[in-house]
């Protein structure tokens, strides 16, 4: 579209809205009057010149058919459109017999919305328009509104026309009023102080998008092929791939069918809205959460195209999702091996706060499987930089870049210049993926660094500052279809320019997750101090002891504790104690205490049997505490002697290493540990297996929590080679627990395309210095109190 067209366009109906809605509307509610009857007066456009070929249908229907309901499929044909509106108003008409009796335009103007089929119906209801007309109408404005839409010198059709002055108006394409009702919204928005552009992708963007997706497999199109965007939005990247296809490979016994989900209401309703007017089916376009509901549960799509919502959190979803910490949802959980080759169905959740992961697994589902479909899917959808990196190995995140790499569905990833959309500055990316890959792509995943091409726009549109030109589109297609890798060039200041490329095996972004144990080492000693908090449980340690302060042993008194509860919660809240239900409830238990309170009495009779004397061999002194609970029949669960333990113990790097266990390892047993391993006896250490010297036995060391390490080791280098190279040298008495193994994926492209740049010598920045000084005037010399030509002969 032009954009002296295009900006003269915005700006008439920019004043409509000041000219009749000033003092009706806060600015920032303009957006609610506007956009519906942008849509509504599109809509009305079309209708016009087929208005009596309707009535004459509805004529037909009720008088020679005798029709109680309308046949909508003739009405249709009649109209030539998927909608149709049976009453005998247009927006014109209206204008032209309307009086200043706003209560009949009114009725008039109800009847006309009446008088739609079903599906703009649907679209009034969710622009709330009935509401917008009837408050209009109340301020009586909404003559004077509906006089500017019905202005001759605003064109919305989408043919060519002439206005009364003999000035062409040149035609609105759908493409066009993508661009208007993106400039409408973000005007609005701005007003409202929100996001600016908050529901649009670049029309560049999206043009980039559908090159990538097409272009590969241009001569091999189906005849029939389906496009679906999960956050469809106003449905700009739909109507951009369709016109696509049909203007770069015509094919005239080509069908294309859009699918789309929109949770907004007023951009699903000016997607449904777009949808009618190029003539496809508006109910493939749904309206709702599409994480919560799989609306197209049944379907599977040749192509995706989205740009998913980023940092935007999912927690109204999470309960259609997940059961606790179960997830129900198939879409969202996957069958992945762990490191023993065990395949398990693992979470493929990211956090709560940002749900755009969500919805690339939401279209992984819904891709064809190569077995039933020749072409598989190809998707392209815009991320930010978190879906990259975020999350540890075994995290959802993680596990969504391991499955559709390591099934080998990833296949390219394009960083796009900051400053390119219309809400954010941030770095974005395009993912492609593909279930079908070509034999030169398979097993590879291709990174194109294309942040560095762009060109400047003259004027910012919210925060976009940029855009990509025809050539750089062509260049950023080309060098994925060569699927090479580039080096980046740099200009005459060593400065980098231009993009650059690079192809990786699939396994390259793969790293294990492995903890590094080290043995405990801890002495022991008994004491009264030691003892104290075993009086008050843990997890409530700061408020059971700031409550037994107060009031001592009356606390173990029956119903001493419910009596004072509100003195005790108000002194607690005066300590700035806070305290959730749950931990309210323990406090005022009363056998609670009572259990704390046995446990500190069996600690101090062990402490009488055993005595004070420090150790630095905590196995003898749990020995010793094993025989005096024996021989004093003592009753103590596991937890609470481990209690006592940990109380009256801590870790020492002088002290004996704490034996786990030590047990027999020979025979079939020793070979079974070996295979598992993958290792031979005498590496046994290095996995925390200490040979004692007697034949067949073997040590293992509790290990310290406070030591403990873990190391991330990409998937192409022996865990036990790293371990020796770059652990065991540093640490002697460390080793590998590989239970804890956990397999991940991460993609960097700071660490892939990082290009360093010497800093400037000490003797530029000093001339440099200088030379700024002489420009000040000598300001600084003359405030440090010295003169210019000694600050010179520094």
């Amino acid at each position: 579209m032009d954009h002296s067209v295009h900006n003269k366009l915005v700006s008439f109906i920019w004043s409509i809205a000041d000219d009749c809605l000033r003092d009706v509307y806060v600015r920032g509610k303009y957006r609610d009057v506007i956009l519906p009857m942008v849509v509504l007066r599109r809509l009305d456009t079309l209708l016009e010149p087929t208005k009596g070929a309707v009535l004459d249908e509805v004529k037909f229907q009720k008088e020679e058919m005798d029709a109680v309901e309308l046949d909508d499929a003739p009405l249709r044909e009649a109209s030539g459109y998927v909608f149709y509106n049976t009453s005998k108003w247009t927006l014109k008409s209206l204008f032209s017999t309307a009086t200043n009796n706003q209560q009949i335009l009114l009725a008039n103007f109800e009847e006309y919305l009446a008088g739609f089929s079903d599906n703009v119906k649907e679209i009034v209801e969710r622009f709330k328009l009935k509401s917008q007309v009837r408050h209009m109408a109340s301020k009586d404005v909404l003559l004077d509104v509906l006089e500017k839409f019905v202005s001759p010198y605003i064109n919305l059709t989408p043919n060519d026309s002439e206005a009364p002055d003999g000035s062409k108006l040149p035609a609105l394409t759908n493409l066009g009023m993508g661009y208007v009702f993106e400039e409408l919204i973000r005007k609005f928005n701005e007003e409202n102080n929100e996001e600016a552009g908050e529901h649009f992708t670049p029309r560049e963007v999206i043009e980039l998008m559908t090159h990538l997706v097409f272009d590969p497999i241009q001569h091999n199109l189906p005849l029939t092929l389906t496009v679906y965007d999960p956050a469809c939005g106003s449905g700009g990247m739909l109507t951009e791939a369709q016109n696509f296809i049909e203007e770069r490979y015509p094919n005239a016994n080509r069908d294309i069918y859009l699918y789309g989900k929109e949770i907004n209401d007023e951009t699903y309703a000016i997607c449904k809205s777009d949808m009618m007017i190029k003539g496809n089916n508006p109910e493939n376009i749904k309206v709702g959460s599409t994480l919560s509901t799989d609306e197209f549960a049944g379907n599977k799509f040749d192509f995706m195209l989205s740009n998913p919502p980023y940092g935007k959190s999912w927690a109204s979803d999470q309960k259609s999702i997940k059961d606790g910490k179960d997830v129900v949802d198939s879409r969202f959980k996957v069958q992945l091996a762990n490191y023993w080759g065990e395949v398990e169905e693992v979470d493929a959740t990211p956090r709560s706060s940002d749900g755009q992961l969500l919805f690339l697994m939401e279209m992984v589902s819904k891709m064809k499987n190569p077995a039933n479909s020749a072409l598989g899917s190809r998707i392209a959808s815009v991320h930010n930089g978190s879906s990259l990196f975020t999350g540890d190995a075994g995290s959802g995140e993680s596990n969504i870049r391991r499955y559709l790499i390591e099934n080998d569905m990833l296949d390219a990833i394009v960083q796009l210049p900051n400053n390119l959309f219309y809400n954010t500055g941030i770095t974005t990316y395009i993912w492609l993926l593909n279930n079908n890959k070509p034999a030169n792509r398979k097993g590879k995943v291709q990174l194109i660094d294309a942040s560095l091409l762009y060109r400047k726009l003259r004027k910012n549109l919210g925060n976009k500052n940029c855009e990509f030109a025809p050539e750089h589109i062509q260049q950023i297609v080309q060098t994925y279809l060569d699927c090479a890798s580039i080096e980046r060039q740099k200009d005459a200041n060593n400065d980098p320019i231009g993009l650059a490329s690079k192809v990786f095996n699939n396994a390259d972004f793969g790293y294990y997750k492995v903890t590094i144990e080290r043995p405990d080492r801890r002495s022991a000693q008994f004491s009264a101090e030691r003892l104290a908090d075993l009086r008050f449980d843990k997890s409530l340690l700061e408020p059971m002891q700031s409550v037994y302060a107060s009031y001592g042993d009356a606390v173990y008194q029956a119903d001493f504790l419910t009596d004072k509860a509100d003195e005790i919660i108000k002194a607690l809240e005066d300590q700035q104690i806070e305290l959730n239900s749950k931990q309210r409830k323990n406090l005022f238990n009363h056998q609670a205490w009572l259990k704390q309170r046995d446990l500190l009495q069996t600690a101090e009779t062990l402490m009488d049997k055993i005595g004070t004397e420090q150790t630095d061999d905590f196995n003898a002194f749990s020995q010793q505490v094993d025989n005096v609970i024996k021989a004093e029949k003592i009753k103590l669960s596991a937890p609470e002697k481990k209690a006592i333990l940990n109380a009256v113990s801590w870790y020492n790097e002088a002290a004996a290493k704490v034996v786990k266990k030590v047990e027999k390892l020979s025979g079939d047993k020793l070979q079974s540990l070996l295979a598992r391993l993958g290792c031979a006896e005498a590496d046994l250490p290095d996995y925390g297996y200490y040979p004692t010297g007697k034949k067949g036995e073997f040590i293992s060391y509790e290990s310290s929590s406070d030591l403990r390490d873990s190391e991330s080791i990409p998937l192409s280098q022996s865990i036990h080679d790293y371990f020796l190279a770059e652990v065991k040298p540093h640490v002697d008495e460390a080793w590998l627990n590989l239970d804890s193994v956990k397999i991940g994926y991460e993609i960097s492209f700071n660490k892939y395309f990082y290009q360093h740049k010497p800093l400037r010598s000490l003797d530029e920045v000093a001339q440099e210095m200088i030379e700024l000084e002489q420009q000040a005037e000598g300001l600084i010399a003359e405030i440090l109190g010295v003169s210019v030509q000694k600050v010179q002969g520094v």
